[in-house]
């Protein structure tokens, strides 16, 4: 293997729309010309490539996919591989869903609308360790974000990894037993890690914390939680990545 490939860059789009995929494709080659692009059609299929390789420099998000609600795409990616910078490419470019897509951690937004200059240069910004926002967004626009929202969601974005992932079969309906056995745990750390999500997001029980996560279900533009059961798409057990 040259030394060019080896240190090519890697990206993942993850889109169902083979035309969109194609454009974010010439986009990323516009960008980075001798860079190494993969692409799925669906969550599973982006974990899989992703569990294969831990070599991905950034990966590309269209939060519509299917079989994926609301925030669920990215919050699972946070959550499982927290060391991949994320991108979101959205035909929703609503204030508050760009808001609720930085809080949760991406490392930018940027609208399906965009040009292909635009993309590449916004995947340039991104690559160099900066985020990247539509040039118009203002989160002070209509409609925004009221404070206990906004407040709910960076705490949520405080929650590690494994938190996260214990809040989601907590809302789930999971017993902690049930959340060990998930997690590959014992009870003892599971009970840990419960009390820390609680003094995190402010709340004194499990069931305040449930209701917490249904408001902003409520919103209509996220929906955090509630598909990452253990029957449902995307949920993963017992994975670890550093």
């Amino acid at each position: 293997m040259s030394i060019e490939a080896e240190n090519a860059n890697k990206f993942l789009i993850i889109d169902d729309h083979p035309l969109f995929r194609e454009a974010l494709h010439s986009a990323v080659e516009l960008a980075y010309p001798n860079s190494d692009t993969l692409d799925a059609a669906s969550l599973d299929d982006a974990c899989e490539l992703l569990d294969d390789d831990s070599g991905f420099d950034l990966a590309l998000l269209d939060l519509s996919i299917p079989g994926v609600k609301g925030m669920d795409g990215l919050l699972h990616l946070r959550t499982h591989y927290p060391r991949l910078p994320v991108v979101v490419v959205s035909g929703a470019e609503d204030p508050p869903i760009i808001a609720q897509v930085m809080a949760y951690g991406a490392a930018g937004f940027i609208p399906k609308s965009s040009k292909k200059k635009t993309l590449a240069l916004a995947i340039q910004q991104v690559m160099n360790g900066a985020t990247y926002l539509p040039e118009n967004y203002n989160d002070t626009d209509d409609e925004p974000l009221d404070d206990q929202t906004r407040k709910m969601i960076e705490r949520l974005s405080s929650l590690t990894p494994q938190q996260i992932r214990v809040l989601q079969m907590i809302c789930s309906g999971l017993l902690n037993k049930q959340i060990a056995y998930e997690l590959q745990v014992g009870e003892t750390t599971v009970k840990a890690h419960v009390s820390e999500v609680l003094r995190k997001l402010c709340v004194s029980s499990r069931t305040q914390a449930v209701i917490e996560v249904k408001k902003l279900e409520a919103l209509g533009t996220a929906d955090p939680f509630v598909s990452t059961t253990t029957a449902g798409p995307g949920f993963r057990p017992a994975r670890h990545h550093s």
